[in-house]
């Protein structure tokens, strides 16, 4: 079993988290996938982005906000 590090981008609204996980490769054909803490992770990313709580969010990995150019 390995384990890589990755970085998973959540967009909700008009930002974005950029959250660094961990995928478990091994020799099953469910492979690559999250850990359950990492995926809960993301999902409470999802959740605080969606509310509005950048703080909470920015716990966890960088928070940016998207803004139109044109």
């Amino acid at each position: 079993m390995q384990h890589g590090k990755r970085t998973r981008y959540i967009h909700e609204g008009r930002y974005v988290a950029e959250v660094e996980v961990t995928l478990v490769e091994d020799d099953t054909s469910w492979a690559p996938y999250l850990s359950l803490e990492d995926a809960y992770r993301l999902d409470d990313v999802r959740e605080a982005l969606k509310s509005g709580d950048l703080q909470s969010a920015a716990r966890h990995g960088r928070v940016y906000e998207m803004r139109p150019v044109a």
